[in-house]
């Protein structure tokens, strides 16, 4: 289980636990949980939409006749370089097309 999804299903039900309480015994005692699994659900979700790259154009990306083998997997691998940025990407020979 990845630990995104663990985080996920914690304050999930966290969040459930505090409205149950608050529901059901109206004293107000499950406002704490319900705000932190809340707030738990909210940073969780805000984070992996916060932080994705946004994709490259493919376009500006060219080969620099340079491969190897990725020694993790032994798949043969390509470099491509981006003249504008200067980015360098790694990329395996079977998702390249020919």
């Amino acid at each position: 289980m990845k630990l995104r999804t663990a985080l996920l299903a914690f304050s999930a039900l966290a969040a459930a636990a505090g409205a149950f309480e608050l529901l059901t015994k109206k004293s107000g005692q499950g406002l704490p949980l319900l705000v932190f699994g809340a707030v738990g659900l909210l940073a969780t979700l805000f984070e992996r939409w916060r932080y994705r790259k946004p994709a490259p154009p493919a376009a500006r990306w060219q080969t620099t006749g340079e491969r190897f083998e990725d020694p993790a997997t032994g798949e043969p691998m390509e470099v491509l370089y981006d003249p504008v940025t200067g980015e360098r990407r790694y990329e395996p020979l079977s998702r390249r097309s020919p």
